[in-house]
């Protein structure tokens, strides 16, 4: 999966390739591929606050940004992220 916006700066950043497993164990704290009922087609990536009814309140890390469950109430958690991919960690040369 591909990030696309600042919601989750600065833990993501735009541009960054995650590796998602589908179904995987979510605990508070967890960043997560989540859907909002009422945007059914929009896959966002935010962190698990914690459990709500039959969701999970989410929230962005760029405090400057709330199109997360503060506007949209809870959301489905359909893959927990696993690790970025891409881009790659900065290595140092000796």
């Amino acid at each position: 999966m591909l990030v696309d916006g600042p919601s989750m700066v600065p833990t993501l950043r735009p541009g960054d390739c995650l590796l998602v497993r589908p179904g995987g164990r979510v605990s508070a704290g967890s960043v997560v591929v989540a859907r909002f009922p009422a945007l059914p087609d929009l896959l966002v990536v935010k962190r698990a606050v914690r459990r709500e009814g039959d969701g999970w309140w989410v929230e962005s890390d760029n405090p400057l940004v709330t199109d997360d469950s503060r506007r949209y109430g809870p959301a489905e958690v359909l893959a927990r992220v696993v690790l970025r991919y891409w881009p790659l960690p900065p290595r140092s040369v000796s």
